[in-house]
């Protein structure tokens, strides 16, 4: 049997571990906004070396340890709700970057009604 899955967008939001809105850290700001719009998920990951447009490398290694590190803000949902919480967010990408890509979701145990339209074709229940 397969796993089913679902068509979704992911955002990832780059930025400096040091970055803040209104003295909080950006990516925890981020985090809130999904969370208060209903958002599937999102998670923050630090990197622990890479580099942006300035070009710097930071870096985690012991010599560095002073430098910010890279995060990246992992936000996962249907389509429509990512592309509808862009404007929500649109004041804290300003100097960072910010990727869309389409993702599939794993969703075993958890079957869609017959005809879903989220479900890719020939999946078990997709009608199709």
């Amino acid at each position: 049997m397969t796993v089913p899955t679902r068509r979704a967008l992911r955002l990832t939001v780059f930025r400096g571990e040091s970055d803040t809105w209104h003295h909080k850290p950006l990516y925890a700001e981020l985090v809130h906004r999904a969370h208060a719009a209903g958002l599937a998920g999102a998670s923050v990951f630090r990197g622990i070396e890479g580099f942006g447009a300035s070009s710097v490398i930071h870096t985690s290694r012991l010599l560095s340890l002073g430098e910010e590190l890279p995060v990246a803000v992992v936000i996962v949902d249907a389509e429509d709700r990512v592309r509808a919480f862009l404007p929500r967010i649109e004041e804290l990408l300003t100097g960072g970057l910010a990727v869309l890509d389409a993702c599939e979701v794993l969703t075993p145990g958890t079957p869609a009604p017959p005809g879903d339209p989220e479900r890719h074709p020939g999946e078990p229940g997709s009608g199709r």
